[in-house]
């Protein structure tokens, strides 16, 4: 169920661990590209605007969770590479009541705050009642998001990519098939499409939770091994992950609701975009994640030269995958566009291949930033993933809404200041490992 990156050949180990994460994220895009394709098929633009603006609201929220189960499976790995069963149990323990008792926070914030979004993202009146029906039952998933993401990072952290893969591929059939029975048998429009999502969520939540549960001796945590020292130690090294990740997607967000000042056909071409793109460049975050477990794992276990061997295959390969996704995403983009609207749509396929072809054309550049954030992360410098965060996008919010403004750049000012913010990013964190040198300090 475990598996050992300490030792072993580098290239093969990580790879090999790295591959089902990619699969199994992969998997989870479909999760909202079922939502794309079926209601940017059936029911018109302004349900394609709506979904596709609710997908960036959910991808900040279950960004702390992500950030927060991130954070805990560092400190995890670095247990587990210590060979401290002792710590790992209390690990998992204060984790796990700390991120349940936050999603649940979440989820209630979520509800109440629901109205002021509409002002709060600048939703057209078109848009927002659809994107209301979609967020009152997306919004009731957060729990599910959290029991698959715990979970599959307790699991990962012990080296067990695989079983997150397989129940995530299970629930993602589910979604497919419920989402064409809800919106094409049921005619529940985007209220099915959301609750399709729902179900399949703790579908593969509860799937992986079982599993853990039953199987691993690690994971059978309970409130006695809760003490406020570990507490401490998890919040100390989930709160700046949990806060790089919110920082992110909030950046995100904000570039999301300066998109939504221009029109219904903008925001549905880069709604759409915006998800080929993340489904483009996911396999070079997993990597980054899988860099840092590995990286974890062996700077518990003390072995810093292993650590640098893994930084330079780690960098050549990512540099490799990144040429050829951008040569596929530069080339098939209005055929990619062309999957979720249809031939008429020709505006909103212009404005989306247009902000694919210049995302795509740098995916090098983010590649190596999920490196840089998975590699300071698992040395226990998180801190220093969110300055680089903060520089990315700080630098994309920031071109975002006064390059946009000159009326002869419009919405291409939005697109150019993202590789713009990763380039700046990348400087800084290769600056500050060149100087520093060693690993352990």
């Amino acid at each position: 169920m475990t598996k050992d990156l300490t030792s072993g050949p580098i290239t093969n180990r990580l790879l090999l661990f790295a591959l089902p994460m990619i699969i199994g994220n992969l998997l989870q895009q479909f999760y909202n590209i079922a939502d794309t394709f079926i209601v940017g098929r059936l029911l018109g633009k302004n349900a394609l605007a709506a979904v596709g603006s609710s997908f960036t609201l959910m991808t900040f929220l279950t960004s702390i969770i992500l950030g927060l189960a991130m954070g805990s499976g560092v400190l995890l790995s670095m247990k587990f590479g210590e060979k401290d069963k002792d710590g790992l149990r209390k690990v998992s323990s204060s984790s796990f009541f700390l991120v349940f008792t936050i999603s649940i926070v979440l989820t209630l914030i979520s509800y109440v705050l629901l109205d002021p979004l509409k002002l709060l993202l600048n939703i057209p009146d078109e848009v927002w009642p659809i994107m209301r029906d979609y967020l009152e039952v997306i919004f009731s998933g957060i729990m599910g998001i959290f029991l698959y993401n715990w979970f599959s990072s307790f699991l990962r952290a012990l080296g067990n990519s695989t079983v997150p893969l397989a129940f995530l591929g299970v629930s993602t059939i589910f979604n497919i098939a419920l989402d064409l029975f809800f919106v094409l048998v049921l005619k529940r429009g985007v209220k099915g499409a959301a609750e399709a999502t729902v179900i399949s969520q703790y579908i593969s939540g509860f799937g992986v939770a079982i599993y853990t549960l039953l199987l691993s001796k690690e994971s059978r945590f309970s409130p006695k091994h809760v003490d406020k020292k570990t507490i401490g130690e998890v919040t100390n090294f989930s709160f700046l992950t949990c806060l790089q990740q919110s920082v992110m997607n909030l950046g995100i967000l904000m570039v999301q609701t300066r998109v939504n000042t221009f029109s219904p056909v903008v925001m549905a071409a880069f709604s759409t975009g915006v998800k080929i793109d993340a489904f483009a460049y996911m396999p070079l975050q997993d990597y980054g994640n899988a860099f840092s477990t590995f990286t974890a794992q062996n700077f518990g276990a003390g072995k810093e030269e292993r650590i640098k061997r893994g930084m330079k295959i780690a960098f050549i390969t990512s540099l490799l995958f990144s040429i050829m996704i951008s040569l596929i995403v530069f080339i098939a983009s209005p055929s990619l566009m062309k999957i979720f609207v249809g031939d008429s749509e020709r505006e909103i396929i212009d404005i989306g291949t247009g902000y694919l072809r210049i995302e795509g054309a740098f995916y090098a550049l983010i590649g190596f930033l999920f490196l840089f954030y998975g590699l300071f992360r698992a040395i226990g410098k998180p801190g220093m993933s969110f300055i680089l965060t903060i520089i990315s996008l700080g630098t994309r919010v920031l071109l975002s809404y006064t390059i946009s403004d000159i009326p002869s750049v419009g919405v291409l000012g939005i697109w150019w200041s993202v590789p713009i913010g990763w380039l700046l990013a990348d400087i800084v964190g290769a600056l500050y490992y060149l100087k520093k040198r060693t690993i352990s300090n």
